[in-house]
Order: structure tokens, then sequence, then C-alpha cells
């Protein structure tokens, strides 16, 4: 079997299990949220390359929103897009990525952000060889992580801050020099803990 089959082996078998929506509040479980909150659609691509690493971006620290964060590529979605055409529009847009070079594989349940968002975050396999082209509005760099490093759950950790006067925790798995946290890490670890079952 090749590392590509592998991994998709693997892919295919985690999205099978059932699971329950995230949110960035599943450590903060005493967060009340409102009621009648809108919440408004997004999604993000979780792409593995053909040697089995994820695709990953430094958000530009000129951006108004999570400036300098680690994340997948991606953003809101354009009225009647699926989740699937908003990813894959995004990769286009951040990193050069075209959707001829990506096969869908599925998708992980939803996750709520703090900033209104409920993201889809579809899983991919890139079938070609693709060096990213970071959209410079946008994206300050983009970098590959190994397969192995977000598929351990021991590889994450929780750690908090403070936020709006209080203290909030969030997962987190770091690599290299790349900070890895928040909705980005948590997606992360509901993956990993699939692949792991």
């Amino acid at each position: 079997m090749t590392r590509t089959s592998e991994i998709r082996s693997r892919l295919l078998a985690a999205l099978d299990r059932r699971g329950a929506d995230s949110s960035d509040f599943d450590l903060n479980p005493d967060t009340k949220l409102p009621e009648n909150r809108i919440l408004r659609p997004a999604a993000v691509l979780i792409a593995f390359d053909p040697d089995g690493r994820l695709l990953l971006t430094k958000r530009s620290a000129k951006l108004k929103h999570h400036p300098g964060q680690i994340a997948f590529p991606g953003g809101k979605s354009d009225q009647g897009e699926t989740a699937t055409e908003t990813a894959l529009r995004e990769a286009c847009e951040e990193v050069g990525l075209m959707p001829a070079q990506v096969d869908v594989i599925g998708a992980l349940p939803v996750h709520e952000t703090v900033t209104g968002f409920v993201v889809t975050p579809v899983v991919a396999l890139i079938t070609s060889e693709f060096i990213p082209t970071p959209e410079v509005g946008e994206v300050e760099e983009a970098f590959w992580v190994p397969f192995d490093h977000i598929a351990s759950p021991r590889n994450f950790r929780i750690e908090g801050r403070r936020w709006q006067g209080r203290r909030r925790y969030y997962y987190a798995v770091p690599y290299g020099p790349y900070y890895i946290w928040g909705a980005t890490a948590r997606m992360l670890r509901g993956l990993a803990g699939r692949l792991c079952e």
C-alpha cells in the first residue's frame, strides 16, 4: 500500500465514524451563548499532499481578523455556495490550489467559532505535485505539517489565556516555529481522535 492510499484509507475510516459538532467553547462549558445568535456559514480545506503532509497557512499580519494566526485555507461562503465549493474557491484564491488538483473525500462535523461562523471542515487529498503560491494580501506563508504529527492526540495540549475578562481554554498543537491553536487546532484534534478510534 502506498503512503497516499494508506492515508486515504485512514481518513475515509475516520470520516465514517460518528461524532458531534465542535466549537471554540468546548473547553469552556460555562460560556453562555445567546440563544438567538446568527451564525454565518464558512468552510475550510483540510488538504493532504501525496506524501501525507497537511497544508496550512499563516495569515497576513495586515488582516483585520485573526492576523498572523495559523489557519486552513478557507473563509465565509458566498450566497448559494456549498461548503465544498467554498473550501475549493478559497484554497485557489489563497494559495493557488486548483480544484482539478483536489480529490474531496468528505467532511468533518461543523465547528462554531467565537467570531460567529459555523465552519465545515472539508477533507481532501491533493492529487498532483503542488507548490503553494500565497496571495500576499491574505497569506504571509504556506507550509506543510506531517500527517503523523496531527494524527496523534498526544501532540495536542490544552492551554489558556485571558479573553474578554476571563480565562479561556483552547487546544494547541505546535509544530516547529508554528503555533497552531484555537479553531484550527480544535478541528485537527477532532480528526486526530477519529483517526485513533
